[in-house]
């Protein structure tokens, strides 16, 4: 009998990227694909009805607050979806024996550390979008036995607004773009990611925790960006700045680039390079 597949959050870009790979390939597993009309997780009562009516293997929770500078201003709904609504996931999976899959970030940290973060650096977001996370990391783990947090970082695709289709666009806008220089970390194509957790649910290897999942590399933004402008061959300039040169709402780390070595030991995952990824994205968006 084939794993039933409970899919939140399915608008977005992991989830869209999930549905993508699901429709190209047979996976021998059943999906139930639930965005915000279907399933609203946030509803406490909604989701005991949702279980109760529904059995699954496996849920895979893609459901996020990711307005990183906003959340600042909307505290109380980042941490309603970020963090309440991954206790509710949980007290439901665990009741009907289900496995939850939650993305968390590489903003659970504060950016001092000058090499790759291992899942059991110690934690402290300097934001509140990193903060609702880490408070829903620590609900999923508390609540439940059986659970995979994958933190993953920069995350783009052909869905959805990212960072690389707004420097796409720029490059069309504009023949200058000033992107900070002071932010190292790695990006991960969503698609990447979502290949990353349907091999764990197939595969089933039953090695609970929590793990890290980017594209290999380490890069600043303007480094990223300069590489998405050569690309598509642009003549549109990429000039560095600073950070304290673009004032934001939210404080980022300065250093965020995650280390993978336990989920290719681990979850024998193969990792890509994150060059290699970014051609392959933009060959299809350009």
């Amino acid at each position: 009998m084939n794993k039933k597949i409970l899919v939140t959050g399915s608008d977005g870009q992991l989830g869209k990227s999930i549905q993508k790979l699901v429709e190209e390939n047979k996976y021998n597993l059943d999906f139930v694909f639930a965005n915000k009309d279907l399933l609203d997780i946030t509803k406490e009562k909604e989701l005991e009805v949702f279980f109760k009516e529904n059995t699954f293997d496996y849920c895979i929770n893609c459901a996020a607050y990711t307005a990183v500078d906003k959340a600042e201003e909307e505290e109380e709904k980042a941490f309603l979806i970020n963090a309440e609504s991954v206790r509710l996931l949980a007290i439901n999976c665990k009741e009907h024996n289900t496995i939850l899959v939650h993305v968390s970030t590489d903003f659970v940290f504060d950016g001092l550390k000058k090499e790759p973060y291992i899942e059991t650096d110690a934690v402290n977001p300097i934001n509140v979008y990193g903060a609702s996370k880490l408070l829903g990391e620590k609900f999923a783990q508390d609540i439940l036995d059986k659970y995979y947090i994958i933190r993953t970082s920069w995350v783009y695709s052909e869905f959805g607004n990212n960072f690389v289709k707004t420097m796409l666009r720029l490059s069309k806008e504009t023949n200058k773009i000033t992107v900070v220089d002071d932010q190292v970390g790695c990006p991960t194509y969503a698609l990447d990611l979502a290949q990353a957790i349907l091999e764990i649910i197939k595969s089933d290897p039953q090695k609970f925790g929590i793990y890290h999942f980017s594209n290999s590399g380490s890069i600043s933004w303007f480094e990223f960006a300069k590489a998405i402008i050569q690309e598509i061959k642009s003549e549109c300039q990429v000039k560095p700045i600073p950070s304290d040169a673009y004032p934001v709402k939210a404080k980022r780390p300065s250093y965020s680039v995650l280390d993978k070595e336990k989920t290719i030991k681990c979850l024998n995952l193969r990792i890509s390079d994150w060059k290699e990824r970014l051609n392959d994205l933009v060959s299809i968006l350009d």
